[in-house]
Order: C-alpha cells, then structure tokens, then sequence
C-alpha cells in the first residue's frame, strides 16, 4: 500500500511538472527572435538583444540588451517571459498558435504579451481582458 502511494505521488507530481512546462516559439532556438524581454518592461520599447548577453532557459536561447537585464532574467524568467510561450496572444485567443512580431506588444497587469503583427495587435487592444481569458483556457491544450 505504501508503495502504490509513492508511486502515485510521484506520478502525479512528474506529470504536473510536465504539464506546466512551457514550449517557447522561437526562431533557430532563439526566443522572441532574439529581443530583450525584460527591455519590454525596464526599457519600455522591443529592443534587440545581443550574443554577448545571452542565456539558456525553458529550451530556448534568449538575448539581452545588458548584463543588467541578463541577470534581472535570471532572477525571474517567468517575470519577464511573454505570455502563452511567444506565441500570438490574440491567435491564442481565437484557439491556434501563430508566430509573433516582437514590434507588437503590450504589457497588460505585468505580463508580457506578443501579436502577429501591428494590425493583429489592434484588434487585441479592443478587449483584451476578454481575449486574456480565452487564451487562458486555450493554451493548456495548445501548449501540449
């Protein structure tokens, strides 16, 4: 018996690790084709990050403007990482992942969010707390 519960445990805790495992789109295994993410909320503009401050996390390569911004990642990836894995939040929302634009973004209650294009991201503007929550409930099955 006591077994079967170890072995339930550990089986329900590998396969909730699993399932919140993010898959970052990214471009040649660089995420957000290779701009800043923190640039996003520190900077407040997409910037280009550089080789030279780089790091590996969640499978992909992600590249930063400065040392500063390398290391505040570091800190906390998931501060900084866009939302739904990089792909198009408004794509998300209509139930299918699209590649993202890192001109087209926008930071809605500190989360890091990213659009096909610049006309995409209007549409997103329109109601994206209505958008956010269905995405929300589409990304579990779209992530696997």
């Amino acid at each position: 018996m006591k077994l079967l519960l170890i072995s339930l445990f550990a089986f329900l805790f590998t396969t909730g690790i699993y399932a919140q495992q993010t898959k970052y789109c990214s471009k040649e295994g660089i995420a957000i084709k290779g701009y800043d993410p923190v640039a996003y909320f520190l900077q407040h503009e997409a910037l280009e990050g550089n080789e030279n401050f780089s790091t590996a996390w969640s499978g992909s390569k992600w590249k930063f403007i400065s040392q500063a911004n390398l290391d505040s990642f570091k800190l906390a990836p998931q501060k900084y990482a866009p939302q739904y894995g990089g792909y198009c939040a408004y794509g998300l929302s209509e139930n299918h992942k699209a590649p993202t634009d890192p001109q087209a973004w926008t930071i809605v209650d500190n989360k890091l969010y990213l659009n096909y294009n610049p006309k995409v991201k209007e549409m997103w503007l329109k109601d994206t707390t209505a958008k956010i929550k269905a995405a929300d409930n589409n990304w579990p099955v779209l992530n696997q």
